[in-house]
Formats: structure tokens, sequence, C-alpha cells
């Protein structure tokens, strides 16, 4: 039982942060909003409508495009949190993480800034399923399989793999809801979540003092800088892009994979 609750408390703990972090002013991005901004100088009217409704694989984007997009994305996000938050300048903002301390939160939610934008331009559907503050649990475990992957977490690689994998077969535009709250991948969510957890810090809650571990001292705390959330983001980037669900053409409305092949 020991072991156990050593296990599940760190999890719960990296829950609350990133919950927290996503309930800050700013965080939560607007999918075809995005889209539409970050594919203008790039693709036609039509393009832009159909990756918006759809996905920019089923808009036949080039992944030329796809990839400067992204890294136009990972500049504007790093640019962002190596310099003054725009986020701390929100009268309000940061006190809404209420026992959370403000500047762990707000690292966390830069994170989860270029998460979306990530997945949205590599095909990803929205993320979230309303306006409300509240992340409901399959967009918390897919947000905690993003930020594991920005950790070097393999069992994120392999869990946000999976799930790429169920959507690009469902043809869907929503996550896998089951799958993720209940289903074969919660548990990897699960044990993705307290591998964060454990490596934050395990008096934050405690005292309120963020005292983090040497191993994430650098990301977690006083603000990220250059040398950690740019290379945090390219490898998010790097695992979204080998994934077949960015494809061009490689996804069409009502019909199956095709010429689906397996990337380690």
């Amino acid at each position: 039982m020991t072991e156990s609750r050593e296990i599940d408390n760190p999890g719960s703990n990296f829950t609350q942060v990133l919950d927290a972090a996503a309930k800050l002013p700013g965080v939560k991005i607007n999918r075809a909003a995005y889209l539409r901004t970050a594919l203008k100088r790039h693709c036609t009217e039509e393009q832009i409508a159909r990756a918006t409704a759809d996905s920019p694989a089923a808009a036949g984007i080039p992944l030329m495009v796809i990839t400067e997009v992204a890294n136009t994305a990972i500049a504007y996000e790093t640019s962002k949190v190596t310099g003054l938050s725009t986020l701390a300048g929100i009268p309000g903002g940061l006190a809404m993480v209420g026992t959370v301390p403000a500047d762990l939160a707000q690292n966390i939610g830069h994170m989860l800034r270029v998460a979306q934008k990530l997945a949205y331009i590599y095909s990803w559907p929205d993320l979230f399923t309303d306006d409300g503050e509240e992340v409901d649990e399959a967009t918390e475990s897919m947000l905690i399989l993003f930020v594991g992957v920005m950790f070097g977490a393999q069992l994120a690689q392999g869990g946000v793999a999976k799930v790429a994998g169920l959507i690009a077969e469902q043809v869907a535009k929503k996550l896998p809801q089951q799958a993720l709250t209940k289903g074969a991948i919660y548990p990897v969510v699960k044990k993705v979540a307290s591998y964060l957890g454990v490596r934050m810090t395990t008096q934050i809650f405690a005292n309120g003092v963020a005292k983090i571990i040497p191993v994430v001292g650098a990301v977690l705390s006083g603000g990220l800088t250059l040398g950690t959330f740019l290379p945090m983001s390219k490898r998010l980037q790097k695992h979204l892009s080998s994934l077949e669900l960015t494809k061009p053409g490689h996804r069409t409305e009502g019909a199956e994979i095709i010429d689906a092949e397996v990337i380690s």
C-alpha cells in the first residue's frame, strides 16, 4: 500500500499543476482561429477551410509548410517564455492557481500552449470540448502525455502514438474519450503523471514553495529558458511529425487509412 501511495500522489500533484496552468488566461488555444492565422500566408482559403473543418493533413498541406508553421510556433512561444511573461501581466491571472505556486503553473502553461499549437498543425483534433474553465479527463490525459514527451518519457511517446492511431483509424474529429479515461491508454497516463510528479518536487504542495529537484530545476524554477524550452518543444515536434496522422492526404472524409505504414 505504501508503494501505491508513493506512485499515486506524485501523479495527482502534477495533475493539479497542469489543471491550474490550463485555467490561466491565454493558455487555451482556439484550434480553428490558430490554424487560420498560422496558415493564411501559405494556403488558399479552400485549404484553410478544409484544415479547420477536418485537419491540415486532410487538406493536403505539404509537410514543408507544416514544418515551417511548427517552427514559427516554437520560436514565438520560446521568445515569450524567455522574456517577460504575458500571463503574469494579466490582472488576477496568476491568482487563479490557488495553492499552486504561480511561477510553476505559469511555466507549465507555456508548455501547454506550444503543445496545443504543435498538435493542431500536425492534424490533431480539438483538445478541448467546450469553452468552460474546467479541463475534462480526456483532455487532461492527452496534455499529460504531451508534456511527458517534452520531458523525454518514452512511455509518453508510446501513449501519444496509440492515441494518434485511434484517431486516424476512426477518422475522428475528437479525442478517444474511453481510451484516455478508462481504457488501455489510461494506465499509461497515470504512470507518466507519476513520472512527472516525482521529478517536480515532493514539498511544493506541503509548504507552497517551489523547491525543485536538480534534474529539472533549470526548467521549472524561476522561468523556462532558451536552453530548456526549445529542445523540449523540438522533441514533441519530432514525435508528432513522425506519426501517420500528419501525412498530407493520408486521410479523407469517410475513407479508411490509405498506404499506412508503421513509424518506429
